[in-house]
């Protein structure tokens, strides 16, 4: 995987004091840590229903000490942002075609020498979207790697980590106790999300 800010002590040290202070002003708590086996983890993004979740999420993850990846479409990595973007840790995602993003992720992970944690929003865009994709589930799974349930309710100003979810197989059954999990938290525009 590519160079970000997370490698870069000194800004990452700086950022981290910067994003706890703001979270704290405006209120918001982070919750929970990354598992003792999540060094290398995938982290679902729900909700997912506004351009503030990236800002949002960036600050929690400084605040946690995570070193994360997150997939954007690809518009966000034009010119002249494709460099910031991809320091913060995007990756740009060719929604409108057809690829291979799950097996590139799967490689990815296996081979990066440190931690990774790829966030993943299992909708897919921030607009009103009943069906989830399920590229997350196939990522975790291939990669042998544990899915964590991240999250952000801007109702109750709370985000963090959640549980660990250990896939059985029914990826039915799975992403209904997945989506249960996430059901009462709020989106920022809260009628976007439909996690049932």
């Amino acid at each position: 995987m590519h160079h970000t800010i997370f490698d870069t002590p000194v800004v990452n040290t700086l950022l981290r004091a910067l994003s706890l202070a703001f979270l704290k002003l405006t209120g918001w708590k982070v919750e929970g840590q990354l598992p003792a086996n999540g060094e290398k983890c995938v982290l679902i993004a729900a909700p997912h229903t506004s351009n503030w979740d990236l800002p949002y999420t960036l600050m929690v993850a400084f605040a946690l000490r995570l070193h994360v990846y997150w997939m954007g479409k690809r518009q966000l990595f034009g010119f002249p942002f494709r460099h910031t973007m991809m320091w913060l840790g995007g990756i740009p995602v060719a929604r409108e075609t057809s690829n291979n993003l799950v097996a590139a992720s799967v490689e990815a992970m296996k081979a990066a020498q440190g931690p990774l944690q790829l966030i993943v929003p299992p909708e897919g865009t921030r607009g009103k979207t009943r069906y989830w994709k399920t590229g997350f589930y196939y990522i975790a799974v291939g990669a042998q790697v544990p899915i964590v349930m991240a999250y952000m309710d801007y109702e109750r100003k709370i985000s963090g980590l959640g549980p660990v979810f250990h896939p059985t197989g029914d990826i039915e059954a799975d992403m209904r106790a997945i989506k249960a999990f996430y059901a009462p938290f709020k989106g920022k525009n809260a009628d976007q999300f439909h996690a049932e």
